[in-house]
């Protein structure tokens, strides 16, 4: 007979609040979910974002975050980022069993992305433009929205705050640009969530850290 508790893996979830004279952010999340969301950030684009992210990464995901929104949505984005961040690396612990790597493709209509990451604490974004030349710069003047615009800029922001707190190095490729920005993010997204989704998986394999370092 197993050992009681055997085989049970602990549950990964994490609440993470930052509060400063900017913003005031509260994000609960279960590595291990549903892909159930509840958010509210007050920046209606990213609200929509996340919860795709949760959705396609399996993760259940809740924020709430008050922001100086008066000024613009900077503070708020990169906040919510550093937040989720640090929940993700608080939830996954020792990250002992872990896949580590993951790797996804996703299409949106013309638009083609791929996200690679590495849960290596050594955190770093790259974002790789193998499409039309001058598409960097391009993409660095638009944004969509109404009442509140939600920028690439922003987007660059996020994911690296994100990823700065998280411990995840993180490479975007993307690979095709139809000009439809809500589509090219929206790919983003979804790729970032799956590629996570793969590399936040237990390997049954796997013995303890995946490093040979041991940590």
């Amino acid at each position: 007979m197993a050992p009681i508790g055997e085989g049970i893996m602990k549950k990964r979830i994490s609440k993470i609040i930052r509060k400063t004279k900017e913003t005031d952010i509260i994000v609960r999340l279960g590595i291990d979910g549903k892909g159930d969301a509840d958010i509210k950030t007050g920046i209606g684009f990213l609200d929509h974002m996340l919860t795709l992210f949760a959705k396609h990464g399996f993760f259940d995901l809740s924020v709430t975050a008050k922001g100086d929104l008066d000024v613009d949505i900077h503070h708020t984005n990169e906040d919510v980022g550093i937040t989720l961040g640090s929940a993700f690396k608080k939830a996954l612990g020792t990250k002992k069993g872990i896949k580590r790597f993951g790797d996804s493709f996703v299409p949106m209509d013309g638009c083609l992305v791929r996200v690679v990451t590495d849960i290596s604490n050594r955190p770093s974004l790259h974002i790789h433009y193998k499409t039309k030349r001058g598409i960097e710069n391009l993409l660095a003047n638009l944004a969509i929205g109404d009442n509140v615009k939600y920028s690439f800029v922003n987007l660059e922001q996020f994911s690296q705050a994100f990823i700065m707190n998280a411990g995840i190095n993180m490479h975007i490729e993307i690979l095709a640009f139809d000009k439809d920005l809500h589509h090219l993010m929206e790919s983003i997204f979804k790729a970032m969530a799956r590629a996570l989704d793969e590399a936040t998986q237990i390997d049954k394999r796997s013995k303890g850290i995946p490093s040979t370092k041991g940590k």
